[in-house]
């Protein structure tokens, strides 16, 4: 598989675990992390410093799984910004 193939694949694979963060802020935090660190090292030419960001990538993939598992061990009401609830018109 090609480098840049694997760097589409763990860059979904790390979007998609984030998403499953309970926390709105720690999973509001980790894709926007995600999207910067990838936008940033997008212009990386040399191969041993690809290598080294794919490796970080696997390492923070593994922990966000961590903490996914974690926060469902000690969840919390949602906050009011995750309601998707619509307010019914009051009958006055």
């Amino acid at each position: 598989m090609s480098t840049r193939r694997q760097a589409i694949v763990l860059y979904r694979n790390l979007l998609r675990e984030s998403e499953k963060l309970p926390s709105y802020n720690f999973r509001m935090y980790a894709a926007r992390k995600i999207r910067d660190t990838f936008r940033a090292n997008k212009t990386i030419r040399d191969f041993e410093e690809i290598d080294r960001q794919m490796a970080t990538g696997k390492q923070n993939l593994e922990l966000i799984r961590r903490q996914v598992i974690i926060g469902h061990l000690y969840t919390t009401e949602k906050l009011v910004i995750e309601n998707k609830k619509t307010l019914k018109p009051s009958d006055d």
